[in-house]
């Protein structure tokens, strides 16, 4: 009987707060786990934000194309015209 007395005052001793400070630290990672996903969500929206007008350009190349064309033809017509 006293050794079953000896192992629970042991048990609450000793084990009980180990217990405690690893669910503390375990609880502390997990939620410093929270603020860095958190702050991907803050800065992947930012960067969604920022790369919303890349599509545009798309149109861009073309009509940068298109006014190359339209310069070169131009540029051909003056040499024709001058020389």
């Amino acid at each position: 009987m006293v050794i079953l007395w000896i192992m629970s005052a042991v048990g609450l001793l000793v084990v009980a707060p180990l217990v405690v400070v690893l669910a503390h630290r375990v609880i502390r990672l997990a939620l410093e786990c929270a603020r860095y996903a958190d702050d991907i969500l803050e800065h992947g929206v930012g960067i969604s934000v920022n790369v919303a007008p890349v599509p545009a350009l798309v149109t861009t190349r073309s009509l940068v194309a298109e006014v190359t064309s339209h310069a070169v033809g131009y540029v051909g017509a003056l040499r024709r015209l001058v020389g």
